[in-house]
């Protein structure tokens, strides 16, 4: 160890590792109750669940999302986006630089889901450390490559889902809504709607996910078991939708169509995206939290030395989820009310094009490791239906306003992040405060 940064640490660990869990905790439940949203919104909306049926799901898929499949993502934020290396001799920096991010990403995320703006918590997260290691080490040492990646994300994979949620949605429409004989179509698509998502869920988490807590299956392996989980999924959904049609006591064969009955199949579909994206959310958005609690907790657990590697505890995962699952029980009504009303007018059919789609492209993308903003994807998959229906459907007023709030949310973060750094800074005074600036 080397350098006033490391002393400090051993003197503060106790208090520093106390500050770290109460800001984490506190970004976590803004995680919840911003981002949840993205997840439950398009069902709440669609009338297919309540608001209290949507955070009993969404607190159970969220926390195993979080659990089982957020390692590789927190291992990019906590590790890939700046170059640690340069506080080797001054590691009591980096412990209060990962403080500033979890304070001003959460503080921004509260003052946002208190006025009820869907923001991007990666966009805050991100631009917080961005916002810290400018002033501490000098932007030169950002890692610009993988910013940029992540950058690039934010833009295209709204566009993915968008384009994926107009293809789904014109499919349901020529395959199911307008198909003549539309039971049977309903009884003939459906099951394969519910396996392609349960494959994407399923072999991303066996593939990936599984991987922090020790887990590995070979290629053989996760085809087997992701081909038969997808396909009991499809089994019990394809059960459901029989008892539904079988209580309305409709003919499969007749040409007459009822749409409510119909919708009210699409309901299971929607219903099963929704856990889909919940998972999805809690293996992407949780890592915001997560990435710099890891780097703190090995940095104090080391006494300051820096390695390649850093270990995720799982107890740090737990923390995260149940940030998470409070945050959307006790606020999150106010970003569901936008996210799933005010963009366009959602059905069961719409809502489960727009969560497939958006389930499907985060879930790839927290396989790969590359942290992405749920909200910008959601919000793609909501325009790509709409545009679907025509783009007088779609309210341009509150995109304009949300998209507002996106191109906010960056700097904010990172002006919010110099700030407590500096507080910090002051605060702990065993530091050479000159240090910073070499």
């Amino acid at each position: 160890m080397q350098g006033l940064g490391a002393y400090m640490i051993i003197d503060h660990h106790l208090l520093l590792m106390g500050i770290t869990l109460f800001f984490g905790l506190i970004m976590a439940g803004a995680v919840g109750a911003n981002d949840v949203a993205n997840a439950m919104g398009t069902s709440v909306g669609a009338n297919v669940l309540t608001l209290r049926q949507a955070v009993v799901i969404a607190g159970i898929f969220e926390a195993l999302g979080a659990l089982l499949a957020s390692g590789q993502v927190s291992q990019t934020l906590s590790h890939g986006i700046i170059d640690v290396t340069q506080f080797v001799s001054m590691p009591g920096l980096l412990v209060l630089g990962m403080i500033a991010a979890l304070i001003a990403a959460g503080g921004w995320l509260v003052i946002a889901t208190v006025f009820g703006w869907p923001v991007s918590t990666t966009h805050a997260i991100v631009g917080a450390l961005i916002g810290f290691a400018a002033v501490c080490i000098g932007v030169e040492h950002v890692h610009w490559n993988v910013v940029v990646h992540i950058v690039l994300s934010w833009v295209l994979t709204p566009a993915i889902a968008a384009l994926g949620a107009y293809l789904l949605f014109i499919s349901v429409q020529k395959g199911i809504l307008s198909a003549v004989k539309p039971y049977r179509a309903v009884l003939r698509y459906m099951p394969i709607y519910i396996f392609l998502v349960g494959m994407v869920v399923i072999w991303v988490t066996l593939s990936q996910g599984l991987k922090p807590i020790g887990l590995n299956f070979n290629l053989k392996s996760t085809f087997l078991i992701s081909v038969t989980l997808s396909v009991l999924f499809s089994c019990i959904g394809l059960y459901w939708m029989k008892r539904i049609l079988g209580k309305a006591q409709l003919d499969l064969e007749t040409t007459l169509v009822n749409f409510k009955v119909l919708e009210q199949a699409f309901g299971v579909l929607a219903v099963f995206t929704a856990c889909a994206m919940a998972f999805a959310h809690g293996s992407n958005d949780t890592a915001n939290a997560i990435g710099p609690m890891a780097t703190v907790y090995h940095l104090l657990a080391k006494g300051g030395q820096l390695h390649d590697a850093i270990h995720l505890p799982f107890g740090l995962v737990i923390l995260g989820a149940v940030g998470v699952v409070l945050g959307l029980a006790i606020y999150g009504y106010r970003v569901i009310a936008t996210v799933g009303e005010r963009i366009t007018e959602l059905t069961p059919s719409r809502g489960f094009a727009a969560q497939l789609s958006t389930a499907t492209t985060v879930v790839v993308c927290s396989g790969l490791g590359l942290p992405v903003s749920t909200t910008q994807i959601l919000i793609g998959a909501l325009l790509g239906v709409g545009l679907a229906r025509g783009i007088a459907s779609i309210n341009l007023r509150v995109v304009k306003s949300i998209l507002i709030s996106w191109v906010i949310t960056l700097p904010m973060s990172a002006i919010l992040s110099i700030a407590a750094y500096y507080v910090l800074l002051w605060s702990f005074k065993s530091i050479d405060l000159s240090a910073h600036l070499f």
